[in-house]
């Protein structure tokens, strides 16, 4: 199985091809940057592999949540690679991503991934860990106040992402009986994304690229004018 995995959901950008359980990958903390560097990586990581693109399986994209313009770009990017080279994509969550590398913890009950979502709010989502050492969902991703993240049942959790320190860590100071740890300044990387995609592709839950959409959660992805100066006064 050959697959090419693009994540910029957030200020990381990353690159992985999956070539047979192999990895290899690019990734830089790169804000502004993820246009002029995502398909040169892609090329460097296929040429030194001796991989043709049409030679891929498959692409997989981390399709967000996370910032807007991030998420819109894997997700165009993918897309059109997938059209043109007739190929499907696997859509794994950015959240899930990023809660993967915590699962190899062989502590790790509950992973609390959080993103910081700006305005005011963070990007949510609970998963554990399961017998192929990856991670499945637990319940529906959400959006929450980090005062206020509601999150469900009373256990303990790992927490990890920006998410931890938003708005000057009230997402800890919430959860401070439930968290065993936290790591706040971890990111998403496309590695950990191929991981997910292979296990997705090998599931046959790879789909046609153009019914692939990106994951916001927030329904409106900005302020207007009007709310922002609202909000200022």
């Amino acid at each position: 199985m050959k697959l090419l995995a693009i994540d910029t959901s957030t200020e990381a950008c990353s690159v992985a091809l999956w070539l047979d359980g192999e990895v290899q990958a690019r990734y830089e903390i790169a804000p502004r940057r993820h246009t002029e560097l995502v398909l040169p990586w892609a090329d460097e990581l296929l040429a030194a592999a001796g991989v043709a693109k049409s030679q891929l399986d498959g692409l997989v994209v981390a399709r967000g949540p996370g910032a807007f313009t991030g998420v819109r770009l894997a997700v165009a990017l993918v897309q059109g690679m997938a059209l043109a080279l007739d190929r499907p994509v696997v859509p794994v969550s950015t959240l899930a991503a990023l809660a993967l590398p915590v699962a190899d913890d062989a502590g790790a009950s509950e992973i609390l991934a959080a993103i910081d979502a700006r305005m005011g709010e963070v990007y949510l989502g609970r998963y554990r860990r399961d017998a192929d050492a990856l991670v499945s969902a637990i319940g529906e991703e959400w959006m929450a106040a980090p005062a206020t993240p509601g999150l469900p049942g009373d256990g303990l959790c790992l927490g990890v992402g920006t998410g931890f320190s938003a708005a000057d860590g009230a997402l800890p100071a919430a959860l401070t009986a439930r968290l065993q740890r936290f790591d706040a300044a971890a990111l998403p990387h496309a590695r950990d994304v191929a991981r997910l995609g292979a296990r997705g592709y090998a599931r046959g839950e790879a789909i046609a690229p153009d019914l692939l959409e990106p994951a916001y959660l927030r329904n409106k992805v900005a302020l207007t004018l009007i709310e922002q100066r609202a909000s200022r006064s």
